[in-house]
This record gives C-alpha cells, structure tokens and sequence, in this order.
C-alpha cells in the first residue's frame, strides 16, 4: 500500500551515569577511586534505502528510539555505548524536524544524523584531585535528542503520465513496462501511483501514472491534491486524452490549468501531447486537438515510436 506522508517521534539514547567506586583489593583496604564513565547513547540516522517505494512501516510505528548507554562500572570500566538506530527511508523522502525542513533525500545510501544520543557520565576517577583523593562525585548521564519527524515521500520518475481519467494510462503503462496496475472502466480505478520501470532500445527509465487528475484536483476535489506533488520531480511529461473525449482541447486544458494552480513551474516541463485510444479514432468525434502522435496499447499502434520520444526527449534533459 502507497503511504507518502506519515508523521513519527524519534528519541536518541540516553547516556548512561557513571559511577562511584573505589579500588578494594586485598592487602589495599583504602584503594583509590576507580569508578568508569558512562557510555554515550545511541545517535540514530536516516538512511536512504534501495527497493523501498513507500512510507507504509511508518504508519503503524510512531515511536523510534535508539539504545540507551550502560552505565560505567568499577575497575575503571567504561560503559558500552547504546547501539545506533536507522531509520530507512524511500528515495525521494523529504524529511521535517520539528515542523523545520531538515532534509531532502534523493541518493540511495544517503544518510544523515538527525538525532544526537547523550554523553555518558563521569565516573569518581575523573573528579580525583591532589587535595581530593577519594571524591564521592560522579556525574548522570545525559538525555539523548528527541523530535517529531514528518516524512512526506514524492516519488523520483523521469517521466510523469498525466490525464484525465479513463485516458488510457494506466493500460499504457502495462503495455510498456511488467507492471500490473488495477485497470477498469470507471473512475479513479487508479487510486495510487503507480511506479514502473521500462526497457527501450537499450535505455531504461521510470514511469509514474498520476491517478485522480480531476478539475479542481489543486484545489483538493478528487484525488488529484494527494498526487499531483509526484510530478515534481519528472523530468518530462506525457499528457494522455482519449479518443473518446467530446472535447479534448477542453480536457487537454484542465490538466494544465491544474498543474499551473498547483505548481507553475510544471507547465514549463517538456510535455508530449498523445491522443489515447486509437483504435476508437473511426467513431470518436472530431479531434479538436495537435497531438505529438495518437496510440493505442491494444493494437499497439505508435507505442514504439512514443517510446522512441520519450528517449529522446529525455537525452536531451
């Protein structure tokens, strides 16, 4: 299930104390002091991670929190340090600590400290002095940084298919690519991005179908609000109508108004203008429209020379 935007509390481990001893052996009945530190708590990161698409493990763990340092022990001993935490993340997660952007990740292996675990406390052997040869004195642990994380996922794709419900996207995208999305006759069949990648002529790019493109999708009507921060990050776009249309320069036009409402710099975008659904042309009304080319991705037609533009265009970025 696609999750891209989940709110999380981080807590980075707490220091542990260090200690009060003093040296006992036999035959030494007043030893010196020889209390340890505490060991430093845990530091956790957040970790860009290959073949994760979603934020779904964020949506039932809300608390994430790093090992606490071991307190110090006699015999000069050092406590063990808490074990570190990563949080592992999509590519293309942008990270907000305490409501301030902290990070945007788009490099798998990337990684970042986000949160600091405390320093571990001093044990009586740091606080002896030449007048004070025996301190009681030691020092607590420190608390390690905690936060309110909000993660919100937009996804990294070279090319963003756009249009209209029913227009023919996500029967493409099963033409072009091993990808099986849910594909039926009704609207918003497509209620979640879909991700694929797609072989041509030696090259390979990734396509996402932007479900739930509606008039007024900017605005929140539909599910357009929810997606439509996925084509941020395309290089290029692919505008689907359909054949069927009654009007495809009208249709052709609430898409590009939305985009504009939601982000302007998506109209300035590369942009191919496909007419869906060839294969219905004969009995479809006139096209009011200049497409790039027309397909259909049940005969087939022209969907290798789409694939062909869209490697062109995209050498070209």
């Amino acid at each position: 299930m696609l999750k891209d935007y989940e709110k999380i509390k981080i807590q980075a481990g707490r220091g542990g104390n260090g200690v009060v001893s003093f040296r006992r052996e036999k035959y030494v009945p007043k030893g010196g002091p020889d209390g340890g530190d505490g060991g430093d708590g845990g530091d956790i990161y957040i970790v860009v991670q290959e073949n994760l698409d979603t934020l779904y493990e964020f949506s039932h763990k809300k608390l994430f929190k790093a090992d606490n340092g071991e307190n110090g022990k006699s015999k000069k001993m050092h406590g063990a340090n808490g074990k570190n935490l990563d949080i592992r993340v999509p590519p293309g997660t942008i990270i907000y600590k305490n409501s301030k952007l902290f990070a945007d990740l788009t490099k798998l292996g990337d990684k970042k400290l986000i949160a600091k675990g405390g320093k571990g406390g001093l044990g009586n052997t740091k606080f002896s002095t030449s007048t004070n040869r025996t301190p009681r004195q030691s020092t607590p642990g420190k608390d390690g940084e905690s936060a309110e994380l909000t993660l919100e996922l937009k996804f990294i794709a070279d090319v963003g298919l756009i249009g209209l419900p029913n227009s023919g996207k996500s029967t493409l995208i099963s033409v072009i690519s091993n990808a099986k999305p849910k594909i039926a006759d009704y609207l918003f069949t497509t209620i979640e991005p879909n991700l694929a990648a797609v072989d041509h002529k030696k090259k390979r790019f990734i396509v996402a179908d932007i479900p739930g493109l509606i008039e007024g999708s900017s605005g929140g009507k539909g599910l357009g609000d929810k997606f439509l921060k996925h084509t941020q990050r395309t290089k290029i776009l692919v505008h689907l109508i359909s054949s069927e249309s009654q009007n495809p320069k009208r249709d052709y036009t609430i898409i590009r108004n939305e985009l504009s409402s939601f982000d302007k710099t998506l109209t300035t975008k590369d942009e191919i203008v496909v007419i869906s659904k060839s294969e219905l042309l004969k009995r479809a009304g006139k096209i009011n429209l200049r497409p790039d080319l027309s397909i259909s991705s049940v005969t087939h037609h022209n969907i290798n020379r789409l694939l062909d533009l869209i490697v062109k265009k995209l050498s070209e970025e």
